[in-house]
């Protein structure tokens, strides 16, 4: 793959579901990383592993991180692609926001914006996540949202904004 011929992505992968004792979720994404190298991705930069309360149903702590890969894929293909590496590692599609074994989201590509049935990127709830934007930072800290035209520390700030309570007084 050369460089004329890649586009390059930012994906979020998560985990708070083992296979087992010898495959807890950090050990399924370093294993989802090697998988993506081996069907032809190149990471060029990985987050740390950062442990997150869950959203929703889930009572379970996610292991999360951030790439940076090389592609030749568009994006609709390389979400198919994504899907059969989530589905290799046991994911099922039953309940939204359960646990998973293994979740990778694409959150930006190269292009800008993509918008299909299936696919939307930016990922749409991208900017609210500290999950994912706390790991983008640590990959790609000068990508700006093809929306909002911010770099992962102004969205996180903002976000924080969002969240301070007022000020009560007695």
């Amino acid at each position: 793959m050369t460089s004329s011929d890649a586009h390059l992505y930012v994906l979020a992968l998560g985990s708070n579901r083992p296979l087992s004792a010898r495959l807890p979720p950090p050990a399924i994404l370093c294993a989802a990383i090697a998988a993506l190298e081996a069907d032809g991705h190149h990471v060029r930069a990985v987050a740390p592993f950062v442990n997150t309360a869950p959203l929703g149903p889930s009572r379970h702590r996610y292991t999360n991180s951030a790439l940076l890969i090389a592609s030749p894929l568009k994006p609709d293909t390389l979400l198919h692609a994504l899907h059969a590496i989530e589905n290799r590692f046991g994911r099922r599609r039953a309940r939204r926001w359960g646990d998973r074994t293994l979740d990778i989201d694409i959150i930006l590509w190269s292009g800008g914006r993509w918008h299909t049935r299936d696919l939307q990127i930016p990922h749409p709830a991208f900017r609210i996540r500290d999950f994912v934007l706390k790991p983008l930072m640590a990959v790609e800290p000068a990508w700006r949202d093809p929306v909002t035209g911010l770099r992962p520390a102004h969205l996180l700030a903002r976000h924080k904004k969002s969240y301070r309570l007022p000020f009560a007084s007695g």
